[in-house]
């Protein structure tokens, strides 16, 4: 018997189309025929719900492993399906009874009413984040739907009927379809050929009329054929060589773990329908800064079930992008609900510099962390940064020989070690720091204001999820609080520490970064140092920076943001847009993210030779097309002034292509890419 065979989706199609009008009725395989899974392996998708169960279960105080969970559910489907046998020809399983079965053994009399739905919910939705519809297969089914054709779905599989009714109706797929069919209700599978007089019966059919179209020789094609029904098959060589790649590289993530990052993004990999032309700005977002971001929010939420950290900040500007992509993520790598609350916070380092004055004043460190950009100078540029009126500091400057504009910086014309050490003089002044305090009083209770009104001080515990570098939000954060007894203990949680000056750690207050820490020095992850502007940019918010704390007359609290009407302002807008499609790439990317890498990996501890990999190969690899694509148009630094510093003392920034332009650019690309290898090569030999 011949079957007629098709080796792509669209010969198939035309096929069909010259047969559409001498039927009236067309069946369709759901499974690889209307659907395909971006696994290889669709038992892989039962791994997370396996995990789901044992987390909760394990919440309960039963100890049951996920390793277990999974053995126990393969156990009860085979004894179904074997029991099953003895009756039917095909050996057949329906997924809500071996699972009730298998969830009252797990739990006993621990067992909640209704978490059957709730395992089975979250199992489709698992389905539905790895389904993908075949473009012109759907497209077809749509206009036979049009045409008045009856279109039915049969499959054989341990799911039900109204189960693949939810799969086809997130695939919209559902609306044009008459009836779906599956073998998990009567036991009668398409296998055996039992299922098509089944069908026949219940839809009142004619072989002659009926057309069958799936991908399986034996279930698709020649038991329909032996009926007398039309068939047409789907053995397309393009989406084998896709699963035989995706299997590879699952096979090399469970034996190293560089591939497990590898193995992730080969499921997040559009495909279909999806694979759609986007700018190159989009597939930056989604391929490189999208599993970055999700990786590190991935790790967030692990540190906190660790820790049990009841509540997570996300702060800045940047936090409103690692909040969203925790908002995408989470449903779906921790179903079982531990989780803290999450809540965005509306801080930055110019509003905490001032508030964070009003008890402990204005110290050396403060001063200090004030001269690190190049651009600040001299006094005035230290009013600026902590929101301090410069005319009423005169007096206290001129008892210590200085003034607004004397140069306190080293790199700049006019400093003089006296300078500094006058100004080291001055901030020991008791004086000098009760007018500091009284000027940043106002600021530091409308932000306590702000805090109790959120109930950051109900906690004895929170994390603080920031993009990072020196940890200075941090930093003042603390000191604007630390005089409070009922201050929780902080737990930063940085996308990179670059820890430029020394954190002030302690046991309520320490910091770590998990894409770079300082501390726990990577050369690889340290490639992120060359375009750190570049992250901030990615993830910041379209909306302005906040400015200050302020207290009103009636002692309520208001949060005062920057304008965006003049030339900064200006430019941060069309930054925001110039980044829109990157950041939609990046929220894309957090979609497919959760279940590639529930399906991959139990938790974050492989994910770090990747990490390594994209940073290196885009950071310290780049090609000047990546750089001229994403490299940012405008970048808001708050603490950084406008002055000039001395000629020789200006840093010599054509070693970095992520900063430079023209010939600078491609000689940077050429200079990092031999210090890279050289360093590499320099470890290796040693």
């Amino acid at each position: 018997m011949t079957i007629n065979t098709f080796y792509s989706t669209k010969t198939l199609v035309e096929a069909g189309r010259r047969l559409q009008d001498s039927v009236e009725v067309v069946s369709f395989d759901m499974f690889d025929t209307l659907l395909v899974r971006r696994t290889h392996d669709p038992d892989l998708l039962k791994l997370p719900v396996a995990r789901y169960i044992s987390e909760v279960a394990q919440r309960k105080g039963l100890d049951w492993d996920w390793r277990q969970v999974q053995l126990k559910r393969d156990e009860r489907e085979a004894a179904m399906r074997a029991k099953t046998g003895e009756t039917y020809v095909d050996h057949e399983a329906r997924y809500p009874d071996y699972m009730a079965e298998m969830l009252e053994e797990v739990f006993e009399d621990k067992l909640d009413s209704g978490f059957l739905k709730q395992v089975t919910d979250y199992e489709m939705e698992i389905e539905n984040a790895m389904l993908v519809p075949r473009a012109d297969i759907v497209e077809w089914l749509k206009e036979l739907s049009s045409m008045g054709k009856k279109v039915i779905v049969i499959s054989d599989i341990y799911l039900p009927a109204e189960n693949l009714e939810t799969l086809l109706a997130h695939a919209g797929i559902l609306e044009h379809v008459d009836k779906v069919y599956s073998s998990a209700d009567s036991f009668l599978a398409k296998a055996s050929g039992r299922a098509y007089p089944f069908v026949a019966a219940k839809e009142d059919l004619l072989p002659a009329e009926w057309l069958h179209v799936g991908d399986n020789p034996i279930s698709d094609g020649f038991r329909a054929e032996e009926l007398g029904i039309h068939s047409l098959l789907l053995q397309d060589p393009e989406e084998f060589r896709r699963r035989a790649i995706a299997a590879r590289q699952y096979f090399y993530s469970c034996k190293r773990p560089y591939w497990k990052g590898r193995a992730i993004q080969q499921l997040m990999a559009p495909l279909e329908a999806e694979n759609i032309d986007r700018s190159a700005m989009y597939a930056e977002g989604y391929n490189f800064f999208g599993p970055l971001i999700s990786m590190f929010i991935h790790y967030i939420a692990e540190r906190c079930r660790e820790k049990k950290i009841k509540k997570v900040f996300f702060l800045s500007r940047e936090g409103w992008m690692f909040k969203q992509v925790w908002e995408k993520t989470m449903p779906l790598l921790y179903p079982d609900g531990n989780l803290p609350e999450i809540e965005y916070l509306y801080v930055s380092r110019q509003a905490l510099a001032g508030a964070s004055c009003a008890h402990e004043g204005l110290t050396q460190e403060k001063a200090d962390i004030v001269f690190l950009p190049a651009g600040n100078k001299n006094f005035r540029d230290v009013c600026r940064v902590f929101s301090l009126d410069a005319e009423k500091m005169v007096p206290h400057l001129a008892r210590y020989e200085l003034d607004l504009d004397s140069t306190l910086s080293p790199i700049h014309e006019g400093f003089t070690t006296k300078n500094r050490l006058n100004l080291e003089f001055m901030i020991r002044d008791n004086a000098f720091q009760e007018e500091v305090k009284r000027q940043s009083a106002d600021a530091n209770t409308a932000l306590q204001k702000y805090l109790e009104s959120l109930g950051f001080f109900d906690q004895q515990e929170v994390a603080l999820v920031d993009i990072g570098w020196l940890g200075t939000i941090q930093r003042f954060f603390h000191s604007a609080i630390r005089h409070r007894d009922d201050r929780p203990k902080l737990n930063g949680m940085l996308f990179g520490a670059t820890r430029g000056i020394p954190f002030p750690t302690d046991e309520d207050n320490f910091i770590e970064g998990f894409i770079f820490d300082r501390d726990r020095f990577d050369f690889a992850s340290s490639a992120i140092l060359y375009a750190r502007d570049l992250f901030e940019e990615a993830c910041r918010a379209p909306y302005p920076t906040l400015n200050a704390y302020a207290l009103n007359e009636d002692g309520s609290h208001e949060l005062v943001f920057r304008q965006m009407d003049d030339a900064i302002g200006v430019g941060e807008q069309k930054q925001n847009a110039y980044y829109a499609d990157l950041q939609q790439g990046v929220l894309d990317a957090a979609d497919r993210f959760a279940a590639a890498a529930g399906v991959v990996t139990k938790g974050t501890e492989g994910y770090r030779p990747w990490i390594n990999y994209l940073l290196v190969s885009k950071l310290a690899f780049p090609k000047r097309k990546e750089i001229n694509t994403i490299r940012h148009l405008h970048h808001l630094d708050d603490f950084h002034g406008a002055n000039q510093p001395k000629k020789a003392r200006r840093p010599k920034l054509i070693h970095n292509p992520w900063v430079v332009s023209g010939w600078r650019q491609w000689l940077g690309c050429r200079t990092l890419r031999k210090q890279f290898r050289r360093h590499l090569e320099g470890m290796v030999n040693y």
